[in-house]
């Protein structure tokens, strides 16, 4: 409150009210007619908004995938390198030395081995991916308003584009070791389609978590070893652990990994059969693809307004 003598008038100004004071920022933001700058939208909005980005999100996998090896000499041909030579690497250690193909022929346990590499590498390779997806992309994040969903679905994209090419190369194998075009190679398409949904869920999660603690990007690769070695890339599991507890053995084969590894096995390789599959497969592979695939963007979306913030 101020005092003003004029003329030996005395006039009193009120003190100015306070603006805003007690209401909340969305509050105050409706009160004048403004929104509350990069507040999350609703779900639903939040998937239409996604939609119509959906260029956006091809075109930054392409470009991301197509840069990847720009500074190596063999270019994208490392695409391909890059798993079979780490199937190389398996098959002396595991296949000659420690015979972990027991119970399949050298004809089979080579697709085996390959197909297992590959599908598992594309997994990996997206949660690796998707666990920088925020944290290595600030600079992008803060610049611009866009649904950051965008960027883990675009390096998991990625993931399915290298897969795709490197497919070439696991039909060669299949082919050269006795597996020929059936209508049971079909099933791929199915198969990967609910491992690359699962794959997108897995790595929002780890986008989410990694946005909050950047470490776990050093911790990931230490995890990602675990779960391939626990997932059979390398082994038949009922074999392997026949001596154990099947409670073991049912852990490990119903374990996501495992499931769309042994599902694209049993679709391009001709002498491994069904009863190597657990029961109610299908069943199982849908049912983690809708779990983290739903699970992992609700999860995701719910921070939406705190990535790229302090």
């Amino acid at each position: 409150m101020s005092d003003t003598h004029q003329g030996g008038a005395v006039a009193t100004s009120a003190p100015p009210s306070s603006v805003g004071e007690d209401l909340a920022p969305a509050a105050l933001a409706a009160k004048y007619g403004l929104s509350v700058s990069g507040a999350r939208p609703g779900l639903f909005e939040y998937v239409r908004d996604l939609w119509s980005r959906r260029h956006f999100i091809l075109a930054f996998s392409s470009a991301k995938l197509t840069a990847q090896y720009s500074q190596a000499k063999l270019g994208q041909v490392w695409q391909v390198a890059t798993p079979l030579l780490n199937a190389l690497v398996y098959y002396l250690i595991f296949g000659l030395i420690l015979g972990a193909g027991q119970g399949m022929s050298k004809d089979v346990y080579i697709p085996f081995l390959v197909t297992g590499i590959f599908v598992f590498t594309f997994t990996q390779s997206s949660v690796m991916a998707g666990v920088r997806a925020i944290s290595g992309n600030l600079g992008l994040v803060r610049a611009l308003h866009f649904p950051r969903a965008t960027l883990p679905i675009s390096f998991s994209l990625q993931q399915l584009q290298q897969l795709l090419f490197s497919m070439i190369v696991l039909v060669a194998v299949a082919v050269s070791f006795g597996s020929y075009p059936s209508p049971r190679w079909l099933l791929v398409v199915p198969a990967l389609a609910l491992q690359f949904v699962f794959n997108i869920g897995l790595a929002m999660i780890v986008a989410r978590m990694g946005a909050k603690t950047p470490d776990l990007a050093q911790l990931m690769p230490f995890i990602m070893r675990t779960w391939m070695y626990a997932s059979g890339v390398m082994f038949s599991i009922p074999v392997m652990l026949r001596d154990k507890p099947d409670w073991i053995a049912d852990i490990l084969m119903y374990n996501p990994a495992a499931v769309y590894m042994d599902l694209i096995r049993y679709a391009l390789i001709e002498g491994y059969s069904a009863h190597n599959l657990p029961d109610h497969v299908w069943m199982t592979a849908l049912g983690w693809a809708l779990v983290f695939g739903i699970g992992g963007f609700v999860y995701f979306w719910k921070a939406e307004e705190r990535y790229g913030r302090g």
